[in-house]
C-alpha cells in the first residue's frame, strides 16, 4: 500500500501543493524542529505540541497573506516569499506526519484521539492555504524566467493546485469548499477508526475445530481460562483459516465477519464522504469526484481508467475462467452437488490444488520464513542492491515492539526508519508505509515507518506465509523510494510524491525478488539451519501462476467498484446493489448475502475513485523488472541506474519520463501481457 500519508493527505487537502520551492531567507520565520544529526525524533502528539505546529504555521501563513503590503516591487523579494511558502509547508507536513501516525498505531486512546483533532486543525489550515487569493496572488507575480528548471516546475504546479482548489471560486464557494473539506476529514477519520477498532472474533471449543491449520498456529491458539479457542479477523488469524481450515462451516464464518467489518456504522459514514465529495467537486467545476480527481494523473479521465479495467479483464478473461473450473471440479469431489465456488472456499480450494497438481504445500514454506531471518535477509538484499548499509538507531518508540535504524550511503547518513510490524489492539489493521518526515536536503532527513501485521506480537521468531514475505518487500520498497528521493531541495518533490497511480510500481516491481530462488537462499532457513531446497522452490514457482487470472478479476472488481461509486450521483446510488452487479460482471465468485465489503474497503476513502492504481502501477512494475530480469537481479549498473533515474528523482520529474529515462523508451503493456501468457501448463 503504499504511501498512507501521502493518500490520506490527498483525502482533505484536494492534492494541494505537491511541490514547494527554497532560496535564500530573507524573512523571518520560527525555528523549525527538524531532525539532522544523531538527534531523536519527537514523534510524540499532543495538545501542547500540535498547538504550537499551528502557531509556527500561522504565522508564516499571515506573514505570506500579508508580503504585498510590506514589498515595494513586486518581484523583489521572490526568493523570501518562496522561502516563507517552503517552510510554511515543512511545518505543516511535519506535524501531519506525526499525526497521521499517532492516530493509527499509538497504544493509548487518549493520543490517537489528540493526533485525530490535530489532523483536523491542520485540514483546516491546509484548506485555508489553497484558498487564498492574497497568497495565490503574490505567488503569481514570480517571474521565474531566470530559475532553473525545478523552480519553474513548482511553481507552475503550485498554481496549478490553487486553481484546482477553488481558489478562483466567489467567496460564498470558497466558504463552502472549507466546510466541505473540515468535514470530509472528519468523515474519513471516523470511516477509519470504524475498521480499526472493528476486531471480531469467533470463539470455538475444540483444538479439532482447526484441522489443516499449521502446527505453530494452533499451538499460538491455545484455550482462554474458560476452554475457548478466540479466532479474531485480525490478519494473522484470517487469512490462514481462509487458506488451510478444512472446516468449510469456519471459512465461511470467518469470511462474514471479516467482510463485515466496519458495518453498519460505516454505511452511513461512506455514503456522507460520497455526498460530500460529489459536492465539491461540482463547486471546482467537475461532472463528479472521479472526474477531478484523475485529472491530473497518470491515467487522465475516467473514461480512460474504465477502458483500462475492462481491457485487462478481458485480457485475463480465459485463464481466469480456466483456473475457476479448475477450482469446482475440485470441489465436486467432495460435494458432487456444488455447482459454483463460494467466496470463502476459493482460498482453501487453491491451496488444494496446488497441493495436489503441482505438488506443492504452501504450509512447507512457512518453516523457512522465521520472521527475524525475513527481516535481517531483507535489510541484506537492500544493502547488495543499493549499495547502503542499514545499521540499528538507538531512539524512543511508541511501543516495545517497534524498532528504529538509520540507512548510510557511502558513510552518509540518508535516512533513518521504524519497524512496527505486529498486531495489536486498535492499531492499524492493514499493511502501509507512513512518511513520517519528508525529506529537504540541507534541512532535515527522511523517516518512514512501516506499519504491519505480521505473526510475532509475542514471539518475533514466528513464522510468516510467503506472500507476507511479499508484503514486506513490497512496503519496503516504499519506504526506500521515500529515503533516495528523500534529498530534494523541495518538500514538494521528496520521496513518492509523484502521480498517484504510479507510487506502487516501484513496490511491486520489487515483490519480484522474493519469486527467485537465488534471493530466497539468503535467508529462508528453518529451526534446524536447513535452506529451502531448490525442489520446494521449483514447485512454488510452478504452482504461483495458478489462479492469477481470478485476482486479477478481482482486482478489476474492487478498481470498478472505486471508480463507480465517484462516477455517479450519491442520490442515486445504493450502495449493495451497485457492489453486487460490479462484483457479478467483474469477479468470478458470486457476492456472499449478509456481507457489506464496501464498510471496510478503506482504499474508498484514500484512494476514492483510483483503485485502479494498483493493476496501472503493476503494468509498469512488469515492464520495469524487464531491465532486472535481462540483466539479472543484482546487477549493480542496473540498480544504481534505477535508482537514480525512477527513486531518486521523487516527484521532480513526471512519471512517465522517470521509466522512459529507465527503460531508454516509453513503457507498453507487453511485458504485463507475456507474464499472464508464459504461465507454465
Amino acid at each position: 500500500m503504499k504511501s498512507l500519508k501521502a493518500i490520506i493527505l490527498l483525502f482533505f487537502l484536494l492534492n494541494l501543493f505537491s511541490c514547494t520551492a527554497q532560496d535564500s531567507p530573507r524573512h523571518s520565520a520560527p525555528a523549525l524542529s527538524l531532525p539532522l544529526e544523531n538527534s531523536p525524533i519527537d514523534y510524540s502528539v499532543n495538545d501542547a505540541s500540535c498547538e504550537q505546529s499551528l502557531a509556527d504555521a500561522e504565522k508564516l501563513f499571515f506573514e505570506l497573506e500579508n508580503y504585498k503590503n510590506h514589498s515595494k516591487k513586486k518581484s523583489e523579494n521572490s526568493p523570501a516569499i518562496l522561502t516563507v511558502f517552503h517552510n510554511l509547508e515543512i511545518v505543516i507536513d511535519n506535524a501531519y506526519g506525526k499525526a497521521q501516525l499517532q492516530s493509527s498505531v499509538h497504544p493509548d486512546k487518549k493520543v490517537r484521539d489528540q493526533a485525530d483533532l490535530c489532523i483536523q486543525k491542520l485540514s483546516g489550515l491546509y484548506t485555508n492555504l489553497g484558498l487564498s487569493k492574497p497568497i495565490y496572488e503574490v505567488l503569481n507575480t514570480i517571474n521565474v524566467a531566470k530559475k532553473d528548471k525545478q523552480t519553474s516546475r513548482y511553481l507552475k504546479k503550485i498554481l496549478k493546485d490553487f486553481r484546482r482548489s477553488g481558489v478562483d471560486k466567489d467567496d460564498q464557494t470558497r466558504e463552502r469548499i472549507k466546510e466541505l473539506n473540515l468535514e470530509l476529514t472528519k468523515a474519513g477519520q471516523l470511516f477509519s477508526k470504524n475498521i480499526r477498532e472493528d476486531v471480531r472474533s469467533l470463539s470455538l471449543s475444540s483444538a479439532e475445530q482447526l484441522a489443516g491449520l499449521p502446527d505453530d498456529y494452533i499451538k499460538s491458539h491455545q484455550p482462554n481460562a474458560s476452554g475457548k479457542i478466540i479466532i479474531t479477523t485480525d490478519y494473522p488469524d484470517f487469512f490462514p483459516i481462509a487458506r488451510y481450515a478444512e472446516s468449510d462451516e469456519l471459512r465461511k464464518e470467518m469470511y462474514i465477519l471479516f467482510k463485515n467489518r466496519g458495518y453498519p456504522a460505516n454505511e452511513p459514514v461512506l455514503k456522507d464522504i460520497l455526498k460530500l465529495r460529489y459536492e465539491l467537486a461540482n463547486l471546482l467545476g467537475y461532472e463528479d469526484y472521479a472526474t477531478y480527481i484523475t485529472e491530473d494523473k497518470m491515467i487522465r479521465t475516467p473514461r480512460k481508467a474504465q477502458d483500462f479495467i475492462d481491457k485487462v479483464s478481458l485480457l485475463v478473461e480465459p485463464i481466469a475462467k480456466e483456473d475457476y473450473q479448475v477450482l469446482l471440479q475440485r470441489l465436486q469431489q467432495s460435494d458432487p452437488k456444488a455447482t459454483a465456488v463460494k467466496a470463502w472456499q476459493k482460498e482453501y480450494l487453491s491451496e488444494l490444488v496446488r497441493r495436489e497438481s503441482y505438488d506443492f504445500d504452501s504450509k512447507q514454506l512457512r518453516q523457512y520464513f522465521n520472521y527475524n531471518k525475513v527481516e535481517s535477509g531483507i535489510f541484506a538484499l537492500i544493502e547488495d542492491m543499493f549499495l547502503v548499509k542499514i545499521i540499528p538507531w538507538e531512539t524512543p518508540t511508541w511501543h516495545e515492539s517497534v524498532k528504529a535504524f538509520k540507512v548510510i550511503d557511502n558513510g552518509v547518513e540518508i535516512g533513518r526508519f521504524f519497524l512496527d510490524m505486529h498486531p495489536r489492539e486498535n492499531k492499524y489493521k492493514h499493511a502501509a508505509h507512513f512518511p513520517l518526515v519528508s525529506g529537504v536536503k540541507g534541512k532535515q532527513l527522511p523517516v518512514s515507518v512501516l506499519v504491519c501485521n505480521f505473526p510475532g506480537e509475542n514471539n518475533q521468531n514466528s513464522l510468516m506465509e510467503h506472500g507476507q514475505v511479499e508484503t514486506f518487500l513490497h512496503e519496503f520498497g516504499h519506504l526506500l523510494h521515500h529515503i533516495f528521493a528523500g534529498q530534494q531541495q523541495w518538500i514538494g518533490f521528496s520521496g513518492v510524491a509523484t502521480e498517484r497511480d504510479f507510487i506502487e510500481a516501484p513496490s511491486q516491481m520489487l515483490e519480484e525478488w522474493v519469486w527467485h530462488g537465488d534471493i530466497l537462499k539468503r535467508f529462508a532457513i528453518n529451526d534446524k539451519g536447513e535452506t529451502i531446497p531448490d525442489r520446494l522452490i521449483d514447485k512454488m514457482l510452478k504452482a504461483k501462476f495458478f489462479g492469477e487470472g481470478l485476482n486479477v478479476k478481482t482486482q478489476m472488481f474492487y478498481a470498478a467498484l472505486s471508480l463507480n461509486y465517484y462516477q455517479q450521483h450519491p442520490d442515486n446510488l445504493d450502495l449493495s446493489n451497485t457492489m453486487i452487479a460490479l462484483n457479478n460482471k467483474y469477479s468470478n465468485f458470486e457476492h456472499m448475502d449478509g456481507t457489506h465489503f464496501y464498510a471496510n474497503f478503506g482504499h474508498l476513502v484514500g484512494y476514492s475513485a483510483m483503485y485502479y492504481t494498483y493493476m496501472w502501477s503493476l503494468v509498469i512494475a512488469a515492464d520495469l523488472f524487464s531491465e532486472f530480469e535481462q540483466k539479472g537481479l543484482l546487477a549493480g549498473e542496473v540498480s544504481k541506474r534505477y535508482r537514480n533515474t525512477v527513486l531518486a528523482p521523487g516527484g521532480s520529474e513526471d512519471a512517465d519520463v522517470l521509466v522512459e529515462s529507465f527503460l531508454g523508451r516509453p513503457y507498453d503493456f507487453n511485458a504485463f501481457k507475456n507474464r499472464l501468457n508464459d504461465r507454465p501448463e
